[in-house]
């Protein structure tokens, strides 16, 4: 009997990859790349090995590139994948526990005294903003190499990845399908009296049930009237009892499952009416931010400008956003910020050391790139965030969820009757 058949990757799509790598290289005037796994949240190694073994992969301008991981578990896996059909896109696993060790297989692709390209030195997103390779393994490695010279190219090879093929596209989509499948059940599994943990184990299990990954940290949620706090839930990384929803709450979570490598980001919020006035506005204000992306968003404008756009409402509300309006998927890598009517958070209790550098990206749109967009307005700690998946068409954008772009109201007997 057949499971689920998620979208895979042929080898054209391989050479395609492949052959615009080597474009950027050629660009750059790089012979060789180091391109970081390890612990990285986008996995950039996965763009040209269709894999992730928290290693890195040595990608020289001529000849085979060469996976390279820290256990022999990592390689069985992938040869057992093989043995079952899965072609490999890379067929030369390697196991090294060192940077030495990696630098020998750099000496061995005659690229010791090269100019080496490296993706993941200095690369920043969320979770990642000290870059993405570990320090000691980027001493021994570079040590160990003392001829060479390196160019950080992270930021390009993220541009690179932005515009995505029709083979990726396909993977987008059953990943937001995923998305949408959860949000449904989280619709009917949230109300009053039920805990945290059981929205978010409903949840995981339907998007599982595609036969396909979370990305890292798989679902942020929070519960309550007014919070502004975001991230994964504290219960799952200390002892905390996870809360119960109450009347009057919002239950918000971004939802993070990929195909392949290919992520999309949902919002889904979930309102245990009554809702007060405040939180009511919200709501009106995020919809609106998300109706003006909608209405804007077309091949041929800039990043930029799209953000500004998104924002107008909550000048005309008096209200901020607490997390960018929209950000670019696979990578996460261009955000949305906006500071209009920004508050002091240090009012609220957060301590600032030094400057936030957060970098400031661009870039012009076009057909084949894929955006979260997660509009969130917030009035004070009151905070409503709704959003789904965008994909920019050659006209303009086509909508690939619906039920998180919207809060999802759940009334009780009681409230119906008093309507």
């Amino acid at each position: 009997m057949a499971g689920v058949q998620p979208p895979t990757l042929s080898f054209t799509e391989r050479d395609r990859r492949w052959q615009r790598t080597r474009d950027l290289m050629r660009k750059h005037d790089v012979d060789g790349l180091v391109i970081a796994g390890f612990r990285t949240r986008e996995m950039y190694e996965s763009y040209v090995s269709d894999d992730y073994n928290e290693g890195c992969v040595i990608f020289p301008l001529e000849g085979d590139p060469v996976v390279v991981t820290w256990a022999h578990l990592r390689v069985l896996r992938a040869l057992w994948s093989a043995e079952h059909g899965n072609k490999l896109w890379i067929e030369d696993q390697r196991v090294a526990t060192s940077g030495q060790a990696t630098a020998e297989i750099v000496a061995e692709k005659h690229l010791a005294d090269a100019r080496l390209g490296v993706v993941g030195l200095t690369s920043q997103a969320p979770t990642e903003t000290w870059g993405g390779i570990p320090a000691t393994f980027w001493a021994q490695f570079s040590t160990a190499l003392p001829q060479a010279s390196f160019e950080d190219i992270s930021e390009e090879f993220s541009y690179m990845m932005l515009v995505k093929s029709q083979e990726e596209l396909a993977q987008v989509r059953y990943a937001a399908q995923a998305a949408e499948a959860a949000c449904k059940t989280v619709a009917e599994v949230a109300g009053p009296g039920v805990g945290e943990e059981v929205i978010m184990a409903e949840a995981t299990r339907e998007m599982l049930r595609f036969g396909i990954g979370l990305r890292y940290p798989m679902i942020v949620m929070n519960s309550g009237p007014a919070t502004l706090s975001w991230g994964p839930p504290r219960w799952t990384t200390r002892g905390e009892a996870p809360r119960v929803l109450a009347r009057g709450d919002l239950m918000q979570a971004e939802l993070m499952p990929m195909c392949g490598n290919q992520e999309v980001q949902v919002q889904m919020t979930v309102a245990c009416d009554p809702l007060d006035e405040t939180n009511r506005k919200c709501e009106r204000v995020a919809r609106e931010c998300y109706d003006a992306g909608v209405k804007a968003m077309k091949p041929g404008m800039k990043f930029s400008d799209l953000t500004k756009i998104m924002e107008e409402p909550l000048k005309a509300a008096g209200c901020w956003s607490y997390t960018p309006l929209l950000h670019s998927v696979g990578p996460h890598f261009l955000m949305g910020r906006s500071a209009v009517n920004a508050p002091n958070l240090a009012a609220q209790g957060v301590r600032f050391q030094g400057t936030m550098d957060w970098r400031v990206r661009d870039a012009v749109l076009e057909e084949g790139m894929v955006f979260a967009f997660e509009p969130n307005a917030c009035i004070e700690r009151h905070r409503v965030n709704i959003g789904g998946t965008m994909v920019v068409t050659a006209t303009g954008c086509e909508e690939l969820n619906h039920i998180p772009t919207t809060v999802t109201h759940k009334q009780q007997p009681q409230d119906m009757a008093e309507r």
